[in-house]
């Protein structure tokens, strides 16, 4: 009863909240593994080798690769499927729902990258640049979860609107600035292969088995090109409608009198089907699938597996930093990584949104204070999966800045949740709805 009543946003929040504490146990498990006795065991599982060899091609991976760049080009997807979804019919359709989430996510994403230009003076570090930029949604969440009643529901549509904007920016940063030499040719292909999808999706053709095979592909011509292969899972999403293939008024009449026919056919009492009602059934099968829009039913599908498999399998694999005393680390690089996160975003996303509201080309979400905001970006500085994912790009190969900047990523994420946790708390009153 619970489930039926629930909007398709509460549901949405619900799923990345709960991700959010999983991903936290995770994280927590991570880092107990990587410093205990059985560190060596942990660290060489996500080493071993596996993939598919013939005699004319070879894609062997560690299977770390295959959380990081095959796993997560899903997490991408689903993130691009968000994003369409949000600039067609959601938060983001039009200038004056998007004005405000838009200020805030351009300042969550300038201040904190500007902050860490002035305070970073070692050129070896200096790729980590686009790490303070991102803000996990699960765990941002999963806080205002905690608050429960306190939290309105327009500061809830807030975060998510600015956190999707805030993805889209990562994810052309890390398309533009964190890919390889770039071998055209590939890219060229992929691009043909693209624009043959996007001709189907403006003719409402869709094909599970088209979009799979094509995707596969795809993704291989990414990686062999040169450009982070998760960033043909955005563009993949891109290509999936959004429109239904029929109208709800046609699905009403077919499925009256697809009822009726099954009423209709066979005995009640036989409790095998007869020819006629499994031939409706099949019928009712067909209508329903092409009533549904294929982007929703397709991030209805991916949502919790994202949530509650691939983003928890990603932070066990990646949030393991040892600490020997913290002999190993880079404190000066962890600390400006976890300022930039903390002060970034706080000062960006608060200041941006102010000046959006003054302006007058933006306006505060019914119901939420300047308080509110302030919590807000406070929460935007827990980065975590999304600043993981650029750090790994940004030191691939170099353990020793790695674990520093991860280890940066985690003291800020902490810090801006608890701050983020104690504003809320103390500028939000108990809501009834």
């Amino acid at each position: 009863m619970v489930r039926k009543i629930l909007t398709p946003f509460q549901k949405f929040a619900r799923i990345e909240s709960l991700s959010g504490m999983l991903l936290f146990g995770t994280t927590l498990l991570a880092l107990i593994l990587a410093n205990s006795p059985l560190a060596d065991r942990f660290q060489s599982l996500w080493q071993f080798k596996m993939g598919i060899s013939t005699s004319g091609f070879e894609l062997v991976k560690p299977l770390i690769f295959w959380i990081n760049d095959g796993l997560m080009a899903i997490f991408f997807f689903l993130i691009g499927l968000e994003i369409k979804r949000e600039l067609l019919i959601g938060e983001l359709n039009s200038v004056k729902k998007a004005s405000f989430p838009l200020f805030a996510a351009i300042g969550g994403m300038l201040i904190p990258v500007l902050l860490f230009l002035i305070l970073n003076k070692n050129p070896e570090n200096s790729r980590a640049w686009g790490i303070p930029m991102a803000t996990d949604i699960a765990f941002s969440l999963a806080i205002l979860r905690l608050l429960g009643k306190r939290v309105p529901l327009g500061l809830k549509v807030f975060l998510i609107a600015f956190a999707i904007v805030d993805d889209l920016g990562a994810v052309m940063v890390i398309a533009l600035f964190y890919s390889e030499s770039i071998k055209w040719s590939l890219i060229a292909i992929a691009i043909v292969l693209l624009a043959i999808l996007f001709i189907l999706s403006y003719r409402r053709i869709y094909a599970k088995g088209i979009i799979l095979v094509f995707g596969i592909v795809i993704w291989l011509l990414f990686l062999k090109a040169g450009i982070h292969p998760t960033i043909a899972g955005v563009l993949l999403a891109f290509t999936i409608p959004i429109r239904q293939r029929i109208g709800m008024e046609t699905y009403v009449e077919k499925l009256c009198d697809i009822v009726d026919d099954i009423k209709e056919s066979g005995e009640p009492e036989t409790p095998l089907l007869s020819k006629n009602q499994i031939e409706g059934i099949d019928n009712l099968e067909e209508w329903t699938e092409k009533v549904q829009s294929p982007l929703q039913h397709l991030e209805h599908n991916l949502h919790q597996w994202v949530a509650f498999l691939i983003m928890p399998l990603f932070a066990l694999s990646n949030a393991g930093v040892t600490f020997q005393g913290g002999g190993n680390l880079d404190s000066m690089l962890g600390g400006i990584i976890m300022i930039s996160l903390v002060a970034g975003k706080l000062i960006g996303v608060t200041f941006f949104s102010w000046v959006g509201v003054k302006s007058g080309l933006a306006e505060l979400p019914e119901g939420v204070n300047y308080k509110q905001v302030i919590g807000i970006a406070m929460l935007a500085g827990v980065g975590f999966t999304m600043s993981i994912f650029v750090a790994n790009l940004a030191f691939s190969g170099n353990m020793f800045l790695l674990d520093s900047a991860k280890a940066g990523i985690l003291a800020g994420s902490l810090i801006a949740g608890v701050l983020g946790y104690i504003v809320l708390r103390i500028g939000s009153r108990k809501h009834t709805v």
